[in-house]
C-alpha cells in the first residue's frame, strides 16, 4: 500500500461520518466503544481499532468507553481484563471512569430476546449444532427452515425460561430469530442469539447458564450505553444487516450506526488471536509478552514506545478495507522516536582484546562522551579508559578488504571519544589460529576534544574498559514468522517459525553506565541498535537486554 499518511481530511471514515452527521444528527454527544473479549491479550491491530474509535470520539468532542464482550464464560478470564486495561492506558487511550461489562446487561439482553419471542420474531430451537449447520445452507443454495420454526409464543416462553432455569444440558437448546432462511447473507439465516453453557463465569459465578451470542449482545449492549457510532473492522461489515435487525425490532429510538474500516495486517506477523494463542499454549514463544510477539505487551517488552505505535497508526492513515503493512513502517516509526531522546552507549557483543602497550599499566582516566549527537540537552557522561580494552571482533581484519576502514595490522583508528590507536601485533591461539588479542599503542596527543595534531583516521570504533566492563546478556530478535503473508487455516504453520527469530549473546560487555538501565528505559548501543531492559529475566546478578530494532531503516529510503 501507499506509505504516504493520508491527511486527515481525507480520512475516509471521519468524512463518512461528517456527511452522515450533518444528514441526520443525533440527539446525544458522539460516542464510541472498543469492545475486546477478555480470553487474550491485546495486540497491534487491537491498537488500530482502538485508535480509530479514540480519535472519532475526541474530533467530535465525545466520549469513549472500553466495554468487555464477557459473555463466553468458558474462554474468559480476569487476568486479560486487567491486562488490557493496562495496555490501553499505556497506549494513551485512556477511557477513564467509561469501563463497563457486557455481562452486566444480562438482564437486559435477556428481556430483549424474550420481546424478540412474544413478537414472533424468535424461537427455541432443538437442532444440534451440526443440524444447525446444515439446515443454514451455503452461499449458492438457501437454508431451510428448522422444524421447531413454528412453535407457540407461549410454548417458545416457557422453553426460555426452563433454559435460563437451567433444566436442559448445555447445547440442547438454543434460540435464533426468525428472520429469512432464503436470505444471500448467511448471517440473516434464523441466526443463534442465546446458548446454554453450564461453566462459571469469571465475574458473575452460577448467576447464568444462557449466554447470549455477539452479534445480538453487541447492539443491546450499544444502545443501553447510548453509543453512537460502532465502528468495527471490515469482516463485520456483512453482520451490520443484523446489528441494524436487533435494533429496528426492539424499536431502539436513535439507534447506534454500525461502520466499518479495513482490518490491519503486517508482513511476517501473526495476528489473529486463534494463532497467537496456539503459539503461547504450544510452547513456541516465551508467553503472551514474548519479544516476538505483535501483542502490546510482547511489544512493550521489547521496548517499543506508546508515541512509536500511535505514530505507526496515524502514518497507516483510515483503511478502507484488509490491508497487509510492511512492519518496517512500524520500526521506521521507532526510530523517529527513539532518536533524540534515548542515550548511547558503548557495548561490544562479539568481544576481542586489546592492550594499549604504552598506556600507564594502573591509570584509569574518565572520558566525557556526549550522550546524543542530535540532542545536546541529554548531556554527557563520563566514561573510563584503561591499558586493557575490548573492541568489537568485527572491528579488526588482519587482512583487510576495499572499503574497511577499522582497524587492521599497521593502521590507525579512531577509539570513539579516546584516543587513536595503532595495531602493531596479532596474537593468536597456536592450535586454532583464531586472533585472541591485539597489542595496540595509543598517541596521547589525540585525545578527543583537545585536537588531533592535524591528523586524521578514516574509521571509528566503539570499545569497553575490561577491568569496568558491566557483563549482560542480549537477546536479537527476528521474524517469527519465515513467510510474509499470515498462515492459511489449512497449513502446517508451525513449519513456518523462523528458528532464528531470537538468539541470545552471553556475557556481552558494555561500559558501566547500563547499570543505570532500571531508570533509563532504552538504550542506543553504537552501531548495534536500540535496546531495552528485559525486566523480565533481570536479575540482581544480571542484566538482560533486549535489541528492539536495528539502527538500518528501510522504509525511511523508500
Amino acid at each position: 500500500m501507499d506509505n504516504k499518511k493520508e491527511h486527515p481530511t481525507e480520512n475516509f471514515l471521519l468524512k463518512l461520518i461528517s456527511q452522515e452527521l450533518e444528514q441526520s444528527a443525533f440527539g446525544r454527544d458522539m460516542c464510541t466503544r472498543f469492545p475486546p473479549e477478555p480470553n487474550g491479550y491485546l495486540h497491534i491491530g487491537s491498537a488500530y481499532a482502538i485508535h480509530s474509535n479514540y480519535t472519532i470520539a475526541q474530533r467530535f468532542n465525545g466520549t469513549f468507553h472500553l466495554r468487555f464482550d464477557d459473555t463466553n464464560p468458558l474462554k474468559e478470564d480476569i487476568e486479560y481484563v486487567h491486562g488490557i486495561i493496562e495496555d490501553i492506558k499505556w497506549l494513551g487511550y485512556d477511557p477513564e471512569e467509561h469501563i463497563y461489562y457486557g455481562s452486566d446487561y444480562s438482564n437486559e439482553i435477556y428481556n430483549a430476546a424474550v420481546t424478540l419471542i412474544k413478537h414472533g420474531k424468535a424461537y427455541v430451537c432443538d437442532l444440534t449444532p451440526e443440524e444447525v449447520t446444515e439446515y443454514r445452507g451455503t452461499l449458492t443454495e438457501p437454508g431451510r427452515n428448522s422444524p421447531y420454526r413454528n412453535r407457540s409464543v407461549e410454548e417458545n416462553l416457557e422453553l426460555f425460561t426452563k433454559m435460563k432455569n437451567g433444566d436442559y444440558p448445555a447445547s440442547s437448546k438454543v434460540v435464533r430469530t426468525k428472520i429469512d432462511m432464503g436470505s444471500p447473507n448467511l448471517n440473516l439465516r434464523d441466526p443463534v442469539i442465546y446458548r446454554i453453557i453450564h461453566a462459571e463465569h469469571y465475574r458473575k459465578g452460577n448467576e447464568w447458564c444462557i449466554y447470549p451470542m455477539y452479534d445480538f449482545a453487541h447492539p443491546i449492549q450499544d444502545a443501553i450505553e447510548g453509543i453512537t457510532y460502532s465502528l468495527c473492522s471490515i469482516e463485520f461489515k456483512d453482520h451490520r444487516p443484523l446489528y441494524e435487525w436487533v435494533l429496528r425490532e426492539l424499536e431502539i429510538p436513535e439507534p447506534p450506526r454500525q461502520r466499518e474500516f479495513g482490518r490491519l495486517n503486517l508482513t511476517g506477523v501473526v495476528t489473529s488471536k486463534r494463532f497467537l494463542r496456539q503459539l503461547v499454549e504450544g510452547g513456541h514463544v516465551d508467553g503472551w509478552d514474548d519479544p516476538r510477539l505483535p501483542t502490546i505487551r510482547g511489544l512493550r517488552r521489547r521496548g517499543y514506545t506508546a508515541e512509536s505505535i500511535r505514530s505507526f497508526i496515524e502514518e497507516i492513515g483510515s483503511i478502507r478495507n484488509q490491508s497487509t503493512v510492511d512492519i518496517s513502517l512500524l520500526d521506521h516509526c521507532l526510530r523517529q522516536d527513539l532518536k533524540a531522546k534515548t542515550i548511547s552507549v558503548m557495548a561490544v557483543l562479539q568481544p576481542l582484546r586489546v592492550i594499549i602497550t604504552n598506556y600507564p599499566d594502573n591509570d584509569t582516566e574518565l572520558l566525557m562522551i556526549e550522550n546524543n549527537s542530535e540532542n545536546e540537552a541529554l548531556g554527557s557522561r563520563e566514561v573510563p579508559f584503561s591499558k586493557i580494552i575490548y573492541i568489537e571482533r568485527d572491528d579488526f581484519m588482519e587482512q583487510p578488504s576495499k572499503g574497511f576502514h577499522r582497524l587492521s595490522l599497521n593502521i590507525e583508528v579512531r577509539l570513539k571519544g579516546a584516543y587513536f590507536i595503532r595495531c602493531e601485533e596479532v596474537i593468536k591461539d597456536r592450535d586454532t589460529g583464531e586472533i585472541t588479542e591485539l597489542r595496540c599503542t595509543y598517541d596521547p596527543l589525540t585525545k578527543s576534544g583537545t585536537g588531533f595534531a592535524g591528523r586524521k583516521v578514516k574509521g571509528t570504533i566503539h570499545w569497553v574498559s575490561e577491568s569496568h566492563a558491566v557483563k549482560a546478556d542480549i537477546h536479537l530478535y527476528e521474524k517469527l514468522l519465515l513467510d510474509q503473508e499470515n498462515p492459511k487455516d489449512n497449513e502446517d504453520w508451525t513449519t513456518k517459525i523462523n528458528s532464528d527469530s531470537k538468539v541470545t549473546l552471553k556475557d556481552v560487555l558494555m561500559e558501566p553506565f547500563v547499570e543505570h538501565a532500571h531508570r533509563e528505559p532504552n538504550f542506543q548501543f553504537l552501531r548495534h541498535g536500540y535496546f531495552c531492559l528485559d525486566k523480565k529475566y533481570t536479575t540482581g546478578e544480571r542484566l538482560v537486554f533486549n535489541r528492539i530494532v536495528s539502527l538500518k531503516d528501510t522504509w525511511s529510503k523508500r
